[in-house]
């Protein structure tokens, strides 16, 4: 199995933190790794160094080859353009069916939380069986929580047989991210699973479903593959991505296929959208407050502080979130903190890119 992992983003949900040239997956966020560190080295017990693949964009690579030194730089694959998952994804199979024929590959983002890695590897290794054996697009669906709405849903249906100690099941339909009313349908039919956004498929099955509903972006990427692994990749990857147009997997090929089918994973994750999902899924004080750095809390609950370089104190403020760097503080309602990314958007607007 070659795993790839999908590590672009502009970084605006976790902004002050998070930049333009540091997005949240090259942030140490739970620990002293960043979270592409953390995805690696998830996965380490199953695949090599030698068989992960990183897609990321042109200003992100260097940090990438700092953080990933055991990664090949010849796996490292460098988007000129953001152009979605589908081409994103659409590269590395035909980068890793090049490499080794016949090849499964999982396709991770970098920077998803988990909080049981064994068993998320168990789920992993029973995807792989099921693609090989079926040669189906497999993808991970979560139990839901509860009625969220930050999520796409997955329906499912009947079952398909069992890989490894796992059931897997018919996709019957794809539901884009739903208003609550909606959200509380879904859980109210038991046959719904979180979309995850992780996929499990034989490079080759993958290949032919893209050239079969996206023809013109597969025509486009698959006639750079005689120059993977040249001298002149970059230049006819960086030529192909002027034409294509982005689009996302789903979108583009998942809600069309007929070869979908899906498995449950219950191994703690989190997509960790927003600085909210950062205080959903940390240890708490006494107070049920995240805190980091220097901080006097008096009479305030529920809230996420991060301050490492200067004393914070707040004083009878509940459910806030407030984040302080060298040149910027964020203070927001930790139930608006998905609104964050309107303050990059601002930002960009007003030209303040110091900022971004």
């Amino acid at each position: 199995m070659y795993c790839v992992i999908m590590a672009g983003g502009k970084g605006s949900r976790f902004w002050p933190r998070s930049r333009s040239a540091l997005p949240k997956q090259l942030l140490d966020i739970f620990s002293d790794r960043t979270m592409l560190q953390e995805t690696v080295q998830r996965i380490g017990g199953l695949v090599p160094a030698e068989r992960i693949v990183i897609v990321t964009g042109r200003e992100h690579a260097e940090a990438i080859y700092q953080q990933l030194p055991a990664i090949p730089r010849e796996n490292i694959l460098i988007e000129p353009i953001g152009r979605n998952t589908a081409p994103c994804i659409c590269l590395a199979a035909l980068w890793v069916e090049k490499k080794e024929p016949g090849a499964v590959m999982a396709v991770l983002p970098a920077d998803h939380y988990i909080g049981n890695p064994q068993e998320f590897c168990r789920c992993l290794d029973s995807a792989a069986d099921a693609a090989q054996q079926l040669e189906a697009l497999v993808t991970i669906g979560i139990t839901p929580r509860g009625p969220e709405t930050g999520y796409g849903y997955i329906q499912y249906g009947q079952e398909c047989g069992t890989y490894k100690g796992l059931a897997v099941y018919r996709v019957q339909q794809f539901h884009e991210k739903p208003a609550l009313i909606k959200a509380r349908e879904f859980l109210a039919q038991g046959n719904i699973l979180w979309n995850s956004g992780m996929f499990i498929w034989k490079a080759a099955t993958i290949l032919e479903e893209i050239k079969s509903c996206l023809p013109e972006m597969y025509g486009t990427l698959a006639a750079v593959v005689p120059d993977l692994g040249t001298a002149q990749a970059q230049q006819a990857v960086d030529a192909a991505y002027q034409t294509i147009e982005g689009i996302s997997i789903d979108y583009g090929v998942m809600e069309k296929s007929a070869r979908a089918v899906i498995l449950k994973g219950d191994f703690g994750w989190s997509d960790v959208g927003s600085w909210s999902a950062i205080y959903d899924i940390s240890e708490k004080d006494a107070q049920e407050n995240v805190v980091s750095g220097d901080v006097i809390a008096v009479d305030a609950r529920g809230s996420l502080i991060y301050s490492p370089k200067k004393l914070t104190a707040i004083v009878g403020l509940d459910n806030i979130v407030v984040v302080e760097t060298e040149d910027a503080l964020l203070v927001c309602a930790r139930d608006k903190a998905q609104e964050v990314k309107k303050v990059v958007d601002i930002l960009e607007q007003q030209g303040k890119k110091k900022y971004l």
